[in-house]
């Protein structure tokens, strides 16, 4: 009977003190972003994407496999960046948060950096004895996807001393115009972005209209299933890139893409039109506004924002919009309060174009 009775209090204690271990394929984590759900892991690599749980206890793991050790995530607790993660290459476990009071709390890890700095697989939360999971956070009310070069990514966001540093350290999407505005409006965010990309000619070999649909933006093989992400507004932010590179004609890019002759002004328009027209065959039913800036593309007496509002003219279609964003005037990439002056434009217009 004394050997039972211990057995038994045995077991009741193991229960109690066990740690918790939610896999990457639980339904109670809430994922936002282009993630590969694997079945022993999930595949993190666009900007933007996070993975948020809810619960009650003091201390969260994760068991992250970093590919190079070169991206960087935000740890958000109830809402609060408290820490910034940087991953080692290779397969670690890594402590989130500790010494948590009492209560429920919401944990989301942010990836700051693009997919250029790698991939990272996610296996598990793990949480201390006595912890409770709670469901997933709930679902945003209104959904945004954002198709943009580095003024979307984030590049440079943090290199306080104006040098225009993009390595990974100095990128951070969470502090972007694009995600400050989804935060305003408790909406979800996916980021479809790479710094140095455009729609004709970018500063690398692919351009948007090639890597827009890619699930894996590094195989072209990857697609990704729109049918899992319906947006009610799509915000396309480029032309940057093109803005300088068409003007460029000792560049590789330039010559790969035009040989000695730059694209005329109707055809920038028309490939412009073309690539609006394949995110509309994606989401026939979505707002799309096209935006421009705060770069240089939108200096006075630019012509890119001409351009797209031509190109705009051209689709008659009443739910694609123009909105473009002031020239910044400063060197170098949108800082933290730039960035924040572009989502403030943006958030007015959104307000007060669709009344959210």
């Amino acid at each position: 009977m004394r050997i039972a009775f211990l057995f038994l209090f045995n077991l009741l204690l193991g229960q109690c003190t066990a740690q918790i271990i939610i896999n990457n394929k639980d339904t109670h984590i809430h994922y936002m972003g282009r993630v590969d759900i694997k079945d022993s892991a999930s595949v993190i690599a666009w900007p933007g994407t996070s993975l948020s749980i809810r619960f009650t206890g003091s201390e969260v793991k994760a068991l992250l496999d970093d590919e190079r050790g070169d991206n960087f995530f935000n740890i958000v607790v109830d809402g609060k960046v408290i820490g910034k993660l940087h991953p080692d290459a290779g397969k670690n476990e890594y402590v989130l948060v500790s010494g948590l009071g009492r209560g429920i709390h919401t944990l989301t890890l942010f990836k700051r950096t693009e997919w250029e700095n790698g991939k990272t697989w996610f296996y598990h939360f793990t949480f201390d004895k006595g912890a409770k999971v709670l469901a997933a956070p709930p679902t945003g009310k209104h959904k945004l996807e954002f198709f943009g070069d580095s003024i979307t990514s984030g590049y440079a966001v943090e290199d306080s001393t104006g040098q225009d540093r993009g390595s990974s350290p100095y990128k951070d999407n969470y502090v972007s115009y694009a995600a400050i505005t989804a935060r305003h409006f408790g909406a979800e965010y996916h980021c479809t972005s790479k710094s140095g990309i455009g729609i004709l000619v970018s500063w690398f070999p692919l351009v948007m209209p090639e890597m827009y649909d890619r699930l894996d933006a590094t195989n072209p093989d990857s697609k990704w299933d729109f049918s899992r992400y319906t947006p009610d507004i799509v915000v396309v932010n480029l032309f940057q890139n093109d803005s300088w590179l068409t003007k460029m004609p000792a560049n590789d890019q330039f010559k790969a893409k035009f040989d000695t002759t730059p694209p005329t002004g109707d055809q920038i328009i028309l490939a412009y039109a073309r690539f609006i027209r394949q995110v509309r065959s994606k989401y026939p039913d979505a707002h799309i506004i096209c935006a421009l800036g705060s770069m240089d593309a939108t200096r006075e007496g630019a012509p890119w924002p001409g351009y797209i509002t031509k190109a705009v003219a051209s689709l008659q279609d009443k739910n694609i919009y123009t909105c473009f964003f002031p020239y910044k005037n400063t060197p170098g990439h949108p800082n933290v309060r730039e960035q924040q002056d572009m989502a403030e434009r943006l958030i007015g217009f959104i307000h007060g174009t669709f009344g959210w």
